[in-house]
């Protein structure tokens, strides 16, 4: 059975539905990182086998062995080895110094990549937040979000969902990250940002990776949508598309991240509103609260 050796450093955040871990290792005198990706048992969701679903488990394991994005336009990721074996796959890359990019640098380095030509590529992911919005009207929508202050614009946000995600679907549809965190595009190479973790890689509406990227910035919607529409490749979309893609991305991903997290502590003692400053409810409903304008934008359209 596969282990972790006992000198690896384990990261924080590394698991997930098919991520067994992610590690901090030298080999010789070079600092990698090494993931371990775990195959599905029978009682795993399907979707995880699914080639097209953001929660494909094998999907950064593929990017990897098809060096796909090690020449990509705006942004690349590392040369790794992908090792597999009857129970999972590992892959060992080398380690990404935080070059603390700007997020203009960031805005633009996305929206070149949205230029890269990867449609040919089958197993990409592919209706991202319509995926992750279905899963989340299987768990009863945001009823914890009802619960609070924030229940009409919930419930009125939630109410138009199909219509909103069907007018992203006639957005220009681009290459996109999937997972623009800053603890995921962390390096620089010349003009390029250097990013790890694509196990979301997949094609989507034009602005959707700077809406999830808004999500963590430190600067606000304006100043980087003028970066994103800077870098983006002449003629791709206009820049009602992009706010639009933009918008209805980070909005409703704000909303259902705000309602994970309500739902977790909603169960134990005292008042709903009592647990809004708890560590793992505040983060949520902070960004929440920076979306303001996208909200109201999006319900005054």
């Amino acid at each position: 059975m596969w282990q972790p050796e006992a000198d690896w450093v384990a990261l924080p955040g590394g698991t997930g539905m098919s991520t067994l871990g992610v590690w901090r290792a030298a080999l010789g005198d070079r600092a990698v990182a090494i993931k371990r990706l775990v195959v599905p048992a029978p009682y795993d969701p399907g979707v995880l086998s699914d080639p097209r679903h953001f929660a494909y488990w094998r999907r950064d394991a593929d990017v990897a062995g098809y060096r796909l994005v090690e020449d990509t336009p705006g942004m690349v990721g590392t040369p790794t080895a992908v090792e597999e074996d009857a129970d999972g796959i590992t892959l060992v890359s080398d380690w990404v110094e935080d070059a603390a990019n700007s997020g203009l640098f960031v805005a633009l380095g996305l929206a070149r990549f949205a230029g890269a030509e990867l449609r040919h590529i089958r197993w990409l992911a592919r209706n991202q937040l319509r995926d992750r919005l279905t899963r989340v009207a299987e768990q009863g929508g945001w009823r914890t979000l009802a619960r609070t202050t924030a229940a009409d614009v919930a419930e009125e946000l939630w109410r138009r969902r199909g219509r909103l995600l069907d007018r992203l679907d006639a957005l220009p549809q681009v290459a996109q990250h999937g997972d623009p965190t800053p603890a995921n595009l962390p390096g620089r190479d010349g003009d390029r940002l250097v990013a790890i973790d694509w196990s979301s890689l997949g094609y989507g509406p034009v602005g959707a990776d700077l809406g999830l990227y808004l999500l963590t910035a430190r600067e606000e919607f304006e100043p980087l949508l003028d970066a994103y529409l800077l870098g983006l490749p002449d003629g791709l979309a206009t820049r009602e598309q992009v706010v639009l893609g933009a918008q209805v991305s980070a909005v409703y991903t704000a909303m259902s991240r705000a309602e994970w997290a309500l739902a977790r502590v909603a169960g134990g003692e005292g008042a709903l509103v009592g647990k809004f400053r708890h560590p793992a409810v505040a983060p949520h409903l902070r960004t929440l609260q920076r979306q303001s304008a996208l909200v109201e934008a999006l319900l005054s359209a």
